[in-house]
């Protein structure tokens, strides 16, 4: 078993005598530097964040059904997005300073995942017990992992890929997240009809037994999180640097520091968020 270990390294020579030989290639797949395994790694980048845009819209493309199940107007409706959106004011700052200094990429991607799950179930539970204030708050669970998970896509991005790749693979990951939304709309009312054909009427129980079913694409992108996590400590021993950090930490007062054109990227992102996903929102 040593020996296979020391082969797979590449350290050990071929004669067994224990002097250094040419070192044995790994298979492209496996191998951190080649083609192959960095596109396996892109591809479960992707997934990271696909169950949480996926889970984000639930509301939206179940607008009909939850306001009649759960009979709650349209202000309370909305508060599903408010919900999510509040603890993100304010936890992108602290959900990337803990992955800079407390937890690290890849438990801090664990973590975030592991909330965004935990969220999606609790929001789920709040439609089955008929109970709206359990929504809300799974929906603020949601929140705290949903925009730091993101914060964490970027940082295992910064880390596998440099230069020109950085384009493409933001591109991807951008792609695949609004591909959840789009599978979202298009798919969930159709789960809740499967659903309500099955017990054979509607109410919180069809609605919650949905939401739960949907749940299951954070349960998917939580498997990405251990496995990409587990290729990123593979790939630090195999390649002997530090995979696993971050790189530059950033600091709270490097704000005082941003560009007039940073500040104006952000405003237009502001804007952008204020005219369009009020519209995604209620789009029922």
């Amino acid at each position: 078993m040593a020996e296979e270990e020391r082969a797979l390294l590449g350290s050990a020579g071929g004669d067994g005598g224990g002097a250094p030989g040419p070192p044995r290639a790994l298979p492209a797949a496996c191998d951190p530097r080649r083609l192959p395994h960095r596109l396996l790694v892109l591809a479960l980048m992707c997934f990271l964040g696909f169950g949480g845009y996926f889970c984000y819209d639930n509301p939206a493309a179940l607008q009909t059904q939850v306001q009649r199940d759960m009979k709650v107007n349209t202000a309370q409706f909305m508060a599903l997005y408010a919900w999510y959106s509040w603890p993100n004011v304010v936890l992108c700052f602290f959900g990337g300073f803990l992955i800079d200094r407390v937890f690290g990429i890849r438990l801090g991607t664990i973590i975030f995942s592991i909330f965004v799950c935990v969220g999606q179930v609790i929001f789920a539970l709040g439609a089955l017990l008929n109970t709206f204030w359990l929504m809300d708050m799974g929906r603020f669970i949601f929140g705290i992992g949903g925009e730091s998970l993101a914060v964490a896509q970027n940082t295992y991005a910064v880390s596998w890929f440099k230069g020109k790749e950085l384009n493409l693979v933001f591109g991807l990951q951008l792609s695949m997240a609004r591909i959840g939304s789009t599978v979202n709309m298009n798919i969930m009312g159709w789960i809740y009809s499967r659903v309500q054909d099955l017990l054979g009427y509607t109410g919180p129980s069809t609605l919650g037994l949905t939401l739960l079913i949907g749940g299951a694409t954070c349960l998917f992108s939580l498997t990405c999180a251990l496995i990409l996590a587990y290729l990123d400590k593979r790939a630090e021993k195999l390649l002997s640097k530090e995979q696993g950090k971050t790189g530059e930490v950033i600091k709270l007062t490097d704000v005082k520091d941003f560009s007039l054109s940073l500040w104006l990227i952000f405003v237009i992102c502001v804007c952008y968020y204020a005219a369009v996903f009020p519209f995604i929102g209620l789009g029922k």
